[in-house]
């Protein structure tokens, strides 16, 4: 088991007033928030404070026991995995804990780092890092159980790196190891770790994340990967049925719409294939049950030229709202998939999926512009950034480095923005 350290510092529990809930990547596929939160600031201006991330990081901070927690990686070979947790009202640091990694590689801008967002459970939180690592974390910051799933299962090799963020209920932790050869999705006991059941994966490049969509009779876990769709049984694993007729469906994540309708989302950008139907594998999913009991998929609507990127489609109002790479926002009628409006935002293109938030819709270029659009008339009411344009030595974000914008989550009534190696909460002080 590899080697942990824990650093417990003073204030905990945290003492604050705000009730804020963030528990797992993209809310489990809700999006938004009733709360109002601010639709104006810059590096001077309404930014609560700031908190430094250990080391570089590429996933959701979640909030959920009175504290903000993040993943991270550092060293030249990825050699340490950091979980720390922040305070909610200052930024300052309740804990830390540092893992070594049992499986280092290269620490490169083109393989994910520390991508998979953790998630909260009843008893704390369940973090995973793509060296193998998973683990649970109590709200006080002491590591309840631990396991290094490379040593178990075999090396975790994958284009890119893994970016599947963990998934749970009540009951599971579901982890969605899509690696190159053969990958598994894996059901774990949170309290103990214990593996409840493990299954094959859907053999295909995937950097989404599995999702729980409720239908008729329960849930089903619901993964995409390129070319393929696949509903397991949360209590079994066992696969109910698989939907094949889509492409490019690499990056986005399913969002739950209703029961049994999910959002699904497909690339045009470098990389992919057959792009001309990207548009088409942009659309609303139905899961039904035929005569003999059986489910299947089919699509409700498709786009006719909407596409994603990483950010996966939102529900946006009485719409679907896509943004494309260049940063045109697509806003398709949730019902039939009729275009309501197509515009050009200040965004760019999005790494993180955008968030809905007291009747605005919120659009994270990964260049760190973040666009206001107000949902009563699809107007651009506002651009911000946390740092100044260009810095980091005028650097391009992206691949190239530079400073990327990689989530935006609420806490309480304030904006979290999370970049590689910082932590910005946005809001009174």
């Amino acid at each position: 088991m590899a080697a942990v350290t824990c650093w417990l510092l003073t204030g905990f529990p945290l003492a604050g007033a705000v009730e804020a809930q963030w528990p797992k990547f993209q809310n489990g596929g809700l999006s938004s928030t009733d709360t109002a939160l601010p639709t104006e600031w810059s590096p001077e201006q309404n930014i609560a404070w700031t908190a430094d991330i250990n080391g570089y990081g590429q996933s959701t901070p979640i909030v959920a026991h009175d504290q903000i927690v993040v993943t991270s990686t550092s060293g030249e070979n990825k050699d340490e995995y950091h979980v720390q947790s922040f305070a909610i009202e200052t930024g300052e640091l309740n804990w830390q804990v540092d893992l070594a990694n049992p499986s280092p590689f290269k620490n490169s801008p083109m393989v994910s780092r520390a991508a998979p967002s953790a998630v909260a459970t009843d008893a704390g939180f369940v973090a995973f890092f793509e060296g193998g690592v998973l683990l649970a974390i109590s709200p006080a910051g002491e590591t309840q159980w631990q396991r290094d799933l490379v040593a178990e299962h075999g090396p975790i090799n994958a284009r890119h790196g893994l970016s599947a963020s963990l998934e749970a209920d009540s009951q599971r932790v579901y982890s969605w190891v899509e690696r190159d050869e053969a990958p598994y999705v894996l059901a774990v006991d949170p309290t103990t770790g214990e593996t409840i059941w493990k299954v094959d994966g859907l053999g295909a490049t995937s950097w989404g994340s599995p999702r729980l969509i409720p239908v008729d009779g329960g849930e089903q876990l619901v993964c995409s990967a390129s070319g393929k769709l696949a509903g397991l049984d949360p209590s079994t694993g066992e696969r109910l049925w698989e939907f094949t007729e889509l492409s490019n469906n690499t990056s986005c994540t399913p969002t739950f719409v209703s029961e049994g309708r999910f959002l699904i989302g497909a690339s045009d950008g470098r990389g992919e294939t057959n792009t001309g139907a990207s548009a088409a594998s942009n659309g609303l999913i139905e899961i039904s049950r035929g005569e003999d009991g059986s489910f299947q998929a089919s699509f409700v609507w498709q786009a006719e030229k909407a596409t994603c990127t990483f950010g996966s489609p939102v529900v946006a109002g009485d719409t679907a709202a896509i943004v494309n790479r260049t940063g045109v926002l697509y806003r398709l009628d949730l019902e039939t998939g009729e275009r309501v409006s197509a515009k050009r935002t200040d965004a760019g293109g999005l790494w993180a999926t955008p968030l809905v938030a007291g009747g605005n819709l919120y659009l994270f270029g990964y260049k760190g512009t973040t666009s206001v659009i107000s949902l009563a008339d699809g107007k651009e009411i506002a651009e911000n950034r946390c740092w100044p344009e260009g810095g980091d030595g005028d650097k391009t974000p992206g691949f190239g480095g530079g400073n990327v914008l990689y989530a935006g989550a609420p806490a309480g009534d304030r904006l979290l923005i999370r970049r590689g190696d910082k932590l910005y909460a946005i809001g009174a002080k």
